[in-house]
Formats: structure tokens, C-alpha cells, sequence
């Protein structure tokens, strides 16, 4: 397959940084005619790009969930599980709450037909590095029966967009984690 023209490759990395500017202000609502017209580009070159919303987003966040994605890996096999889990649940958590559209780009892939965003979204991502995790965690006893990775990434995201327009979102956001974990009875 030839290489995209020059022009081309400008216009994606322009439309890509416009867009990334415009999703951490105004989340993964943003406009894409605005994000058009920052770059200096029509709406159907936006699209060509990046045909779909989903597409735009995924782009917007690729490098920091292979960051999560690499980050979940070196810590499989970690001799305390549920610190390791933890630890990159929190990595997860800060990501989310910090970055303006991202658990709403999470709960949009949850909410895909699972031929979509499920087999190649950032919740795809996130949900198959961090299934060996939560096994090693599971294994250790470290996690009620049932628990799945869907279903802490689905209480992240939830967390994250109700803290989405605190003072310190992250801060906020991991806290309510670390509530969720403890659980909110006291231990008998």
C-alpha cells in the first residue's frame, strides 16, 4: 500500500492534535466541524481521516491506553495481585478522570455491538490486558467470584464522568475507586 501524499499526513497530524485540544475542552462531545475548521481543513477531510466519532477518539487517546496497555503487562504476575491490579486500576482511573472524553469513549464501546469498538477499541484494549491481572488477582483470592474486568472498567468510567467537572477530577475519582474497593461497610 503507498504511503498517504505529504499533504495528507500533514492534514492528519493537524487534525489530530485540533482534535485533541478540542476533546480535553469539551470532551468526547466535540465537535468535529469545529475540529475542521481549527485545522484549516473541510468536514470531509475530518472524515476521510477519521470516519466515525469512535475512530477520532481512539486516535485522540492511542498513545496513553498502549501506555495503560504496557503498564498492565510488566505488572502480570506481580507477587501481590491485588496491589498490581490496583495499582493499574488507579493508572486507569487517573487516565480517565484527567482526560476530558475518555470514559465517555469507554462507555460508548461498551454500548457498541460487540463486532465493533469491542474488538478494536480502547475498552477492547484495556479489558484483554487486563484480564490476566484480574485472574492473577482472582487466583490469589483477592476478588470476589464474578468480578470482571468489564465490570471494574465500566465503575471506572462512571466514576470518572460523574467527577469529569470537579475542582481535581483524579483526585475525586480515586477516591471514590478507593471507596468502591474498601466498600462502604465497615469490616466485621
Amino acid at each position: 500500500m503507498p504511503l498517504p501524499r505529504a499533504d495528507a499526513q500533514r492534514n492528519h497530524a493537524r487534525i489530530l492534535a485540533v482534535a485533541e485540544r478540542e476533546v480535553a475542552a469539551h470532551g468526547a462531545d466535540a465537535s468535529m466541524e469545529q475540529i475542521a475548521r481549527i485545522a484549516g481543513v473541510g468536514s470531509a477531510t475530518v472524515r476521510r481521516h477519521f470516519p466515525t466519532r469512535r475512530a477520532l477518539l481512539e486516535a485522540v487517546f492511542h498513545g496513553r491506553i498502549e501506555a495503560l496497555c504496557a503498564r498492565a503487562r510488566e505488572l502480570t504476575g506481580a507477587a501481590d495481585a491485588r496491589a498490581a491490579l490496583l495499582e493499574w486500576l488507579g493508572a486507569v482511573t487517573e487516565y480517565a478522570a484527567s482526560a476530558r472524553g475518555l470514559a465517555s469513549a469507554l462507555a460508548l464501546d461498551a454500548a457498541s455491538a460487540p463486532d465493533t469498538a469491542r474488538d478494536s477499541g480502547c475498552l477492547a484494549k484495556l479489558i484483554e490486558v487486563g484480564g490476566p491481572l484480574l485472574r492473577h488477582a482472582a487466583g490469589q483470592g483477592a476478588l470476589r467470584p464474578g468480578v470482571t474486568v468489564t465490570d471494574l472498567l465500566t465503575l471506572i468510567s462512571g466514576i470518572a464522568l460523574a467527577t469529569e467537572r470537579h475542582a481535581d477530577p483524579a483526585a475525586e475519582a480515586d477516591r471514590l475507586v478507593a471507596l468502591a474497593v474498601a466498600g462502604v461497610s465497615p469490616r466485621p
